[in-house]
C-alpha cells in the first residue's frame, strides 16, 4: 500500500530514507530509491526506478522520469526535466579497483530539459532553459536556451522557454551586432548578441 509522509506521496515499493528531505506535494513512484541526505523540493515527480544519491539537491517542480540515476555531485534547480534513462556521471577517471575517487560537480540550471538516453559527463553546467536532445552526449557547458544534439553534443540552435525551436535562419547576419526573433508558439521575444540570449 502506498502512503504519505508529511504531504509526500511514496509508493509502497519505493525505498526512501527517513533522513532525506522531501518537499510537500512531491510524488515518488515504484521502486525509486532516495538515499540519506538527499534533498528534493516541492511538487516533484520521481518516476519508476529512479535513484537519488546522498547529498543530491533537487529543486521544486522537477520531473525525473523512469530509471534516471542522480549521483552525488549533481545539483538540479527548479523546473528541470530529466528524461527517461538519461545518465549522469560523477567520476572522470573511473576504475573498479579504486575505492576513492574525485567527485566532479554538475549543475543543471532552472528550466533545462534533458532528453531520453542522453548522457551528461560530469563537471559541466547546463544553463537555464537549454534543451538536450535524446541520445546526446554532453561534454562541456551548455549556454542558456541552447539546443544540443549528437555525440559529442553540439549546439545546433536555440529554443524558447516554452520549448519550441527558435527560427534564426531568416535573421540578418552581416553588419548586425544583435538579432531579434519571436517564438511562433508563445510570442516571447529574444535578442541574440555574442552568444547571449536575454528575454526582452
Amino acid at each position: 500500500m502506498s502512503f504519505e509522509r508529511e504531504g509526500v506521496f511514496i509508493h509502497e515499493t519505493a525505498e526512501v530514507s527517513p533522513d532525506a528531505v522531501i518537499g510537500a506535494g512531491t510524488k515518488i513512484w515504484h521502486q525509486a530509491q532516495v538515499m540519506p541526505g538527499a534533498m528534493i523540493g516541492q511538487n516533484c515527480k520521481i518516476g519508476k526506478g529512479v535513484y537519488i544519491d546522498t547529498g543530491v539537491k533537487i529543486g521544486d517542480n522537477v520531473k525525473v522520469q523512469n530509471y534516471v540515476s542522480v549521483y552525488r555531485g549533481v545539483t538540479v534547480e527548479d523546473e528541470v526535466l530529466l528524461g527517461p534513462h538519461m545518465t549522469f556521471t560523477n567520476d572522470l577517471y573511473p576504475r573498479a579497483s579504486k575505492s576513492e575517487f574525485v567527485i566532479y560537480e554538475t549543475l543543471i540550471k532552472k528550466g533545462a530539459a534533458i532528453g531520453a538516453n542522453a548522457t551528461i559527463v560530469c563537471g559541466v553546467t547546463l544553463h537555464d532553459y537549454c534543451m538536450i536532445a535524446a541520445g546526446a552526449v554532453v561534454l562541456s557547458d551548455v549556454p542558456a536556451f541552447a539546443l544540443v544534439v549528437g555525440n559529442p553534443g553540439r549546439v545546433t540552435g536555440y529554443v524558447c522557454k516554452c520549448g519550441t525551436k527558435l527560427e534564426l535562419e531568416k535573421l540578418p547576419r552581416q553588419g548586425v551586432s544583435s538579432r531579434t526573433t519571436v517564438c511562433h508558439e508563445c510570442g516571447k521575444t529574444y535578442e541574440f548578441q555574442l552568444g547571449l540570449i536575454p528575454v526582452l
